[in-house]
């Protein structure tokens, strides 16, 4: 079992989002990985640029950062070739790993956009080394530029940042820092490939929360309608916890609630909307073991928001009502 460390580059469009072409809004100029052993030794490596058939013009602010130019790409070969033997050179039976939760994600969308079969299984894990960066060294909410990390390791900066192999290499280094448990164990779902059916729902728990990510619904109002998304299970003893505050609309449009364990405590619930790539809604559903003074402070979110309803309501009376 090896691990392999990613990083792509890519491009957008030149002329803004509203110009983009949806189905690839990143297109990918370069990927860069090394691999590494079972005990995080440095094997192999992989690094090519690919020739861009979707943006051909460079956007503005990505060749500013990467330094390159458009002609620099003419002579790489296409997308497809090089996925191919990206793919291949990986082998079977391995870890990703990539600085941040994007990359896969985009390797992915670019895979479909040319009609690719792709290889990853469902539910697809990886490792993204800055979330583990932030959970070992930091906050556990904190993200940090590569370079940050980099220099708070004290790792030598040998190569320029901003290139795909040489930022693949670095967020290397960075895992060799770490323990093998800190990584392992903290892995990360990619939600490019999402849940068919309620059989396929998934349900992981962590050392101090839980992730809960449904299949996939019409409509935000479909989604609401399942009984099963405001559950509070207490992933500590998997026993149902007694709501305090009900679920309730919060910043952004996410949910949010305050439930009890009487062995565990107090348990923050939060609910997100996403949207899929075919424009179905997703939810991610995460439970969390907090402190009396967090507690507390979902609770003056609560009672904020309700006087601002009520507020509302008394200048418009058909206000929408928060959700119980």
């Amino acid at each position: 079992m090896n691990y392999i460390v990613l990083d792509l580059e890519w491009n957008q469009c030149p002329d803004g989002k509203e110009h983009e072409n949806p189905r690839i809004p990143f297109e990918i100029l370069q990927i860069g990985a090394v691999k590494l052993d079972r005990d995080l030794n440095l094997i192999d490596q992989f690094s090519e640029k690919i020739r861009p058939v979707v943006y051909p013009e460079m956007h503005g602010k990505i060749q500013e950062i990467l330094q390159i130019e458009i002609t620099d790409f003419q002579n790489a070969r296409l997308f497809p070739e090089v996925a191919k033997d990206f793919f291949a050179w990986c082998g079977p039976y391995t870890y990703f790993c990539t600085w941040g939760p994007s990359d896969l994600t985009e390797l992915q969308r670019n895979l479909t956009y040319h009609g690719m079969n792709s290889p990853f299984p469902f539910p697809l894990f990886f490792y993204d080394i800055q979330k583990i960066f932030s959970i070992v060294y930091e906050d556990r909410k904190t993200r940090r530029n590569l370079e940050f990390a980099v220099d708070y390791l004290h790792i030598p900066k040998d190569h320029a940042f901003h290139d795909a192999l040489s930022d693949s290499f670095y967020t290397a280094m960075i895992m060799r820092e770490m323990s093998k448990r800190d990584i392992l164990k903290n892995y990360s779902i990619d939600c490019y490939q999402l849940p068919r059916t309620q059989d396929e729902e998934i349900y992981v728990v962590y050392e101090t929360y839980s992730k809960y990510i449904s299949r996939q619904f019409e409509s935000r109002q479909d989604a609401l309608r399942q009984k099963e998304l405001f559950q509070i299970p207490c992933y500590l003893c998997q026993k149902n916890a007694a709501l305090e505050i009900p679920w309730f609309v919060g910043p952004a449009k996410n949910y949010h609630c305050l439930a009890h364990c009487e062995t565990h405590g107090y348990l923050r619930g939060k609910i997100r909307f996403k949207k899929s790539d075919d424009g179905k809604i997703f939810c991610i559903r995460t439970i969390k073991q907090v402190n009396p003074d967090t507690a507390l402070g979902v609770s003056q979110m609560h009672t904020e928001i309700r006087v601002k309803k009520q507020l509302k309501k008394k200048k418009d009376p058909v206000a929408s009502h928060t959700f119980h």
